[in-house]
């Protein structure tokens, strides 16, 4: 690979499903203040809502764990209108 091509903050990063718990490991440059220990080795963390190990067209399952309350937010706000027509 061609030297000096690359920031200098490109590093390991772990990337983290919060929906899930997995943790995967990644080289990027993104900012980060929070750190996290991998087997005695301290990395920058990145917290990811979703990611391919709990999306349901990866996983085969047709729900989706929300973990932001969106979903409920919205059902709860519209839920008065779809009474109304009823």
């Amino acid at each position: 690979m061609k030297s000096g091509i690359h920031p200098d903050n490109y590093r390991t990063v772990v990337f983290k499903d919060m929906s899930n718990g997995d943790i995967f490991f990644s080289r990027s440059t993104v900012n980060t203040r929070e750190t996290i220990d991998v087997d005695g080795v301290t990395y920058p963390i990145v917290k990811l809502e979703i990611s391919s190990s709990s999306h349901p067209f990866y996983t085969g399952k047709s729900k989706l764990v929300d973990t932001a309350g969106r979903v409920d937010k919205f059902m709860t706000r519209y839920a008065k209108r779809g009474e109304a027509k009823k």
